[in-house]
């Protein structure tokens, strides 16, 4: 049997792909696509960032630094593009997401299963964050299996272990130029992901207002402004301390 030919449509599935943007609202509001579409497109991009963190776990392992390094660079520019897509949102009246807001049901963005993978991967273990969880269901099993693996920070120490390096060695000594180049880009990533926190807290106030709750029940702004200030490296940001005491 003859197989089909592969088209630009046929290979990324444009007809399904496209059928899945269903607006709820009746009649159609037409900032309903926009809402829609880059909250989808952010979790396709989830998706992929969740794919490159899950190869840079691998490298990791494999204790290669230069492949670690060239990964986070990869989830560095994922990052900014997800990030780059709320200022889309921000063309949203208020007053236009008013009027479909109630056909979104218990909807909320508290509950992305990758999001919240992402941040375990990345190495948010704290109480209140497996409290959220629970209190929206329960773990799923692709932040179980996230949760499972040791954060980011203990693989780049386990790197440093390794190799018998102190932090304070990837700071002082130019020979250790690649670690202190891949603890960098880490930050950056981290830099980057509390830069998307930040501009998602002042999206939803610029829509909501600051003391709306948000959809699902959730607490809006308020709770997202909690976690602007979560740290997933705070062995790197430590280290800079040490370099202006006495």
């Amino acid at each position: 049997m003859t197989r089909p030919e592969v088209t630009y449509g046929s290979y990324l599935a444009l007809d399904d792909l496209l059928s899945l943007q269903r607006l709820r609202s009746s009649p159609e509001h037409p900032d309903e696509l926009l809402f829609i579409v880059v909250h989808q497109a952010s979790e396709l991009w989830f998706k992929l960032i969740l794919h490159e963190l899950s190869g840079l776990n691998d490298r990791f392992d494999a204790h290669d630094t230069l492949g670690a390094l060239t990964s986070v660079k990869r989830v560095n520019a994922l990052v900014r593009i997800v990030t780059s897509q709320l200022s889309a949102l921000e063309t949203l009246p208020p007053q236009h997401f008013a009027q479909f807001r109630g056909y979104l049901g218990t909807s909320s963005g508290s509950q992305s299963e990758q999001f919240r993978a992402i941040e375990a991967v990345s190495g948010l273990r704290d109480p209140h964050f497996i409290q959220v969880l629970e209190e929206h269901g329960g773990i799923p099993p692709l932040v179980a299996r996230a949760l499972d693996r040791p954060p980011l920070q203990t693989q780049y120490n386990n790197l440093l272990l390794a190799g018998k390096i102190t932090l304070d060695d990837v700071y002082a000594d130019e020979q250790h130029r690649p670690l202190q180049m891949l603890a960098e880009s880490l930050l950056e990533y981290e830099q980057g992901f509390a830069m998307w926190r930040f501009l998602h807290v002042q999206l939803v106030e610029r829509i909501l207002g600051p003391d709306v709750g948000g959809t699902g029940g959730t607490l809006g702004a308020r709770y997202l402004q909690r976690t602007v200030s979560q740290k997933f490296f705070p062995d790197l940001w430590a280290v800079r301390g040490g370099f202006y005491k006495g």
